[in-house]
């Protein structure tokens, strides 16, 4: 049975949690279901180890299924009101993709599984080959010796979830993926609930844009590269909420000989963000580094200046390798 070689949660960061007595526990703007499920979890571990811990966002709380838990975050603390208080950044290993949240000058550590990132603190757990960051807090909790409890669990199976698209990009390598399911499952997790919460909920206006995007869809290197796009004016009619690019990605990878989605969104007249995939061989983190972006071998995205016909052009360019 092949499976991947986990990283051990460091000593360094074991020792870190240890010694302190107060945390502020970030993670990175535009949250989504494996930040926020770790973010909670970890301050909710803190707790139990006797300490004070703070979940803090730079938000927005933009995606359905992120909305509900926008209240359990609170603003960072005052700088007069920091004293003797350490961070542990979640899900993030980028200083600007935590947002503008004033955490300079702080003790920081951070956990992540981007291997594009750039890791600041003095304690680092980073394993790019785990599937969410949640299942590395299940880790962290296993090193404290603490079972989750119902909520904690149900929060990492959320992560766990978003981050596999409900196990869809696990391959031969992730038995531990679905051993860690069935431990939280046990522990109180409810797999149907937290599908219900992924999945439903959207508004008509969010299945009609899907529909729309889906209509614009441009076929490259013989239907192995697929690239869409939003503009600027769809947002503005529609609203934010309405993205759905999970749903949009699990329709283009059905198509016979995809192997690469790249969905080009316009967020001003001179900007746009960008979504990669791929189903396998293909490096998406690789072209999303070419444009300052980063991620994972499948799934990577991109902020870059530029109208939507310009990005695309230089991303299909961007390409050529893989398909000639």
């Amino acid at each position: 049975m092949k499976k991947h070689r986990e990283t051990p949660v460091p000593a360094e960061l074991i020792k870190f949690i240890g010694e302190g007595k107060r945390f502020i526990v970030a993670g990175h703007k535009e949250p989504d279901g494996d930040c926020v499920g770790s973010q909670l979890v970890m301050c909710s571990l803190l707790r139990r180890l006797g300490k004070e811990a703070l979940p803090c966002s730079a938000g927005p709380f933009k995606r359905t299924e992120i909305k509900p838990f926008e209240g359990r975050f609170l603003p960072c603390p005052a700088e007069k009101d920091r004293e003797g208080m350490r961070l542990i950044v979640m899900d993030c290993s980028n200083r600007e993709r935590v947002g503008d949240l004033p955490l300079d000058g702080l003790p920081a550590a951070s956990v992540d599984h981007h291997a594009s990132g750039n890791p600041w603190g003095e304690a680092v757990y980073l394993d790019p080959r785990a599937p969410s960051v949640t299942f590395m807090t299940l880790k962290i909790m296993d090193a404290f010796s603490l079972v989750p409890s119902p909520e904690e669990a149900e929060l990492l199976l959320f992560g766990l979830c978003t981050d596999t698209g409900f196990f869809r990009h696990v391959d031969e390598t992730g038995a531990a993926v679905f051993e860690a399911a069935a431990r939280l499952t046990a522990a109180g997790a409810n797999p149907k609930r937290v599908h219900a919460a992924i999945h439903g909920g959207k508004s008509l206006e969010s299945r009609l844009l899907i529909g729309k995007i889906l209509s614009r869809t441009k076929a490259f290197y013989g239907g192995r590269l697929l690239v869409s796009y939003e503009e600027y004016e769809d947002s503005l009619r529609l609203g934010n909420e309405s993205r759905d690019s999970d749903t949009i990605y699990q329709i283009m990878q059905a198509a016979a000989g995809v192997q690469a989605m790249v969905l080009i969104r316009q967020e001003g007249p001179a900007n746009c963000t960008v979504g990669l995939r791929s189903l396998d061989r293909i490096d998406v983190a690789s072209v999303a580094k070419q444009f300052g972006g980063g991620g994972h071998k499948n799934a990577a995205g991109v902020n870059t200046e530029g109208t939507i016909e310009n990005v695309e052009e230089r991303l299909v360019r961007a390409f050529a390798p893989f398909f000639t």
